[in-house]
């Protein structure tokens, strides 16, 4: 069942890949301007993944725990509580990151962007890794 899943992913994961790469910004970078609308890019798909990759996670806890409402909701309470004060970490974590950047500007804008991202993509991570069978 988890090979099966696992490549599900896989396949699920290089066709959305295929679909981003014709429209990702990060693609033959030039000059400032691009190079802020990359981090954004990047920002901006880290933080789909992990919204898609939280929703999996519901599905799963829906599966494994919807035939006791009592323990579903339990843990579907904790789920959303420990996201709600993650998220708020991962931005008070970035803004001391970014700190020594100027507010507003574009090396600002792009460490955020970036850390951001990094981070995100370390939760998704973690919460693809939840309750896999």
């Amino acid at each position: 069942m988890k090979s099966m899943f696992l490549a599900m992913a896989l396949i699920a994961t290089g066709v959305h890949a295929a679909e981003e790469a014709q429209n990702n910004p990060c693609d033959a970078v030039e000059d400032d301007v691009q190079t802020v609308e990359c981090s954004a890019y990047g920002r901006t798909t880290a933080e789909q993944l992990l919204n898609e990759n939280f929703q999996a996670l519901t599905e799963r806890l829906q599966t494994a725990y919807g035939k006791t409402p009592g323990q579903l909701t339990e843990v579907t309470a904790k789920l959303k509580a420990s996201q709600q004060q993650w998220l708020k970490t991962r931005d008070a974590d970035c803004d001391v990151e970014v700190f020594p950047a100027k507010t507003g500007s574009k090396a600002f804008t792009m460490a955020l962007n970036d850390c951001v991202a990094r981070m995100s993509d370390e939760r998704s991570e973690f919460l693809e890794s939840i309750s896999q069978e």
